[in-house]
């Protein structure tokens, strides 16, 4: 992922037009302010169209507005290891779990300010409108789908997850265009999770990535994308930091459908505590 957006808008300027200058110019000058700013936000404060904008990313090397803004948080933010964050075996455990927490803080404010608010709707409404929801993700990242299942089997959408790469596989092979597949994978990359995700667009599903890099073959091939943000230290590895920050975002999609879907959410809840219930003394 390239860091360097403000030196790609400089080297492509001269050949700009007019109204890619405008833009050009207001990221220039506000680049901390961009990161916070949605396409429309800078549409609208330009009065230029959404499209001008998309097509100004475009033509300065990025696959959209949202990938020029990750690079750019990821360029003017600066890295963990500068805050505070970079560990030394001579720390002392109560260092290491500062280090770890402030790290953690980082990474979701970071995460949080790559989050686009019209994709989060799209998400929601992907989940929403679905038949069924199954959650896939390998290795770290099947942990995350089975917290999600745990979370989604509450808000009365069918929900699924396997641990299991060859079971996740076999049920994407079974899912229609009235299901979601979410896929999650820091990397973007993992030859299983790829797999799986080519299996459920083949059956027609609707997909929603969770990844760290825009350019990774998950980020190019969902229909809908949610990116996360980390750095990586000496001990701790940058898919070890985005933990965190994948299952925020799964707690936002989970909250905002339990909002929106009251009802029939309220019925499976109450289900699961008074199923629940007869395991505790």
């Amino acid at each position: 992922m390239s860091k360097n957006c403000l030196g790609k808008i400089r080297s492509h300027y001269s050949r700009l037009s007019e109204k890619e200058r405008k833009i050009a110019d207001y990221i220039l000058n506000n680049p901390e302010k961009i990161i916070h700013c949605t396409i429309s936000d800078i549409s609208e404060d330009l009065n230029v169209a959404d499209a001008t904008v998309f097509r100004f990313c475009k033509r300065i090397g990025f696959k959209g507005y949202q990938a020029m803004k990750i690079a750019l948080a990821a360029e003017i933010i600066e890295p963990i290891q500068q805050i505070h964050e970079e560990i030394s075996d001579l720390d002392s455990e109560k260092t290491i779990v500062e280090k770890i927490f402030h790290s953690n803080i980082t990474t979701l404010n970071r995460t949080l300010n790559l989050i686009d608010e019209k994709t989060i709707e799209s998400a929601v409404g992907l989940l929403l409108s679905a038949n069924r929801v199954y959650f896939y993700g390998t290795g770290g990242s099947a942990v995350i789908a089975m917290d999600a299942y745990h979370k989604f089997i509450r808000t009365g959408i069918e929900s699924f997850a396997f641990i299991d790469s060859h079971f996740q596989i076999m049920s994407a092979s079974q899912l229609t265009k009235k299901d979601v597949a979410v896929v999650i994978s820091h990397s973007g990359t993992n030859i299983d999770t790829i797999n799986i995700l080519k299996v459920a667009r083949k059956n027609g599903a609707k997909t929603i990535g969770i990844t760290g890099y825009p350019k990774s073959p998950l980020a190019q091939n969902s229909d809908v994308i949610l990116y996360t943000s980390s750095e990586e230290t000496e001990f701790r590895s940058e898919a070890l930091s985005s933990r965190i920050a994948q299952l925020s975002l799964i707690d936002a999609l989970y909250v905002n459908v339990m909002i929106l879907n009251k009802e029939k959410a309220k019925k499976s809840l109450a289900k699961v505590r008074d199923a629940i219930s007869e395991t505790r003394m």
